[in-house]
């Protein structure tokens, strides 16, 4: 198991360096193919397919949304008209619920589009980071504040974690190892940004903003990977699916990085002039 996770884990830091790198329509296309996975597994997990027969609309609106949405990000690069292609999938969904009733339940409704939302749009924000002036730095730090954070809160936990974080959730996570988690995010930031970045954006110091942001993405990050656990909990499930060794499915090995990005994003767009 540990030598699976281990190469299924340097395959995954490999793609994601070269995808980041070569940014632009390499990136969205990569992101659109992990958010179509992504998308299967959480309707997989919220039953979208319960009680079906046939066709499931739903599913059919759920994968439409996602390309349609990608193809716009791709072409016009602007969060307006993405904010269109989710307010229309809402309206499909709806549009689905209503005349095909009483075929799905309410919540297979809301399962659907909160399988869009939390999946594919949040995976967008890797993209539109990337495409911020100086992105090709800025995105670094989805990583480190996801997985530079969680190594970190590994390694702190087990050395010292003795007060548990969420013990119903996660028993194995301990405040020790969350604390580690931040610190060692916010210092790696601190040390990614001093020695690289400041080299490239000479108009304002950003050490202490790649400092600040890799405390925020960890805090977030860890929220991320607490919810990801709580909805595995309520479905009784221990992984989303099966895709990576070792690691379980895309839900698995992205459920911090999903939340993060949009933070990040946020943050480097209000701070960084």
């Amino acid at each position: 198991m540990f030598k699976s996770r281990l190469t299924s884990g340097i395959i995954l830091v490999i793609l994601a360096f070269v995808t980041v790198i070569a940014g632009g329509e390499i990136l969205a296309a990569v992101l659109c193919l992990i958010s179509l996975i992504a998308y299967g597994e959480l309707c997989k997990v919220c039953e979208i397919h319960k009680k079906q027969k046939g066709k499931n609309y739903l599913e059919i609106i759920g994968y439409i949304s996602i390309v349609l949405y990608y193809t716009t990000m791709i072409l016009w690069k602007n969060p307006m008209h993405m904010a269109w292609v989710v307010s229309m999938s809402f309206i499909f969904h709806l549009f689905i619920y209503v005349f095909t009733f009483p075929r799905y339940h309410i919540t297979q409704i809301m399962g659907s589009f909160f399988s869009f939302i939390y999946g594919p749009v949040m995976f967008s924000f890797l993209f539109l980071t990337r495409q911020l002036e100086y992105g090709v730095y800025f995105v670094w730090m989805i990583f480190i504040s996801s997985w530079i954070s969680d190594t970190c809160a590994y390694c702190v936990g087990v050395l010292i974690g003795k007060h548990k974080l969420a013990p119903i959730l996660s028993p194995k996570k301990s405040i020790e190892g969350s604390v580690g988690g931040i610190l060692g995010s916010v210092i790696v930031g601190a040390l990614f940004g001093y020695f690289i970045v400041e080299r490239v954006i000479t108009q304002q110091q950003v050490t202490w903003i790649f400092a600040l942001i890799g405390g925020v993405g960890s805090v977030v990050s860890q929220i991320g990977d607490l919810a990801a656990s709580a909805i595995k909990r309520n479905y009784e499930i221990k992984d989303y699916g099966k895709l990576i060794p070792g690691h379980g499915g895309i839900m698995d090995r992205f459920d911090s990085i999903i939340v993060t990005a949009p933070m990040i994003y946020f943050l480097f767009s209000l701070l960084v002039s």
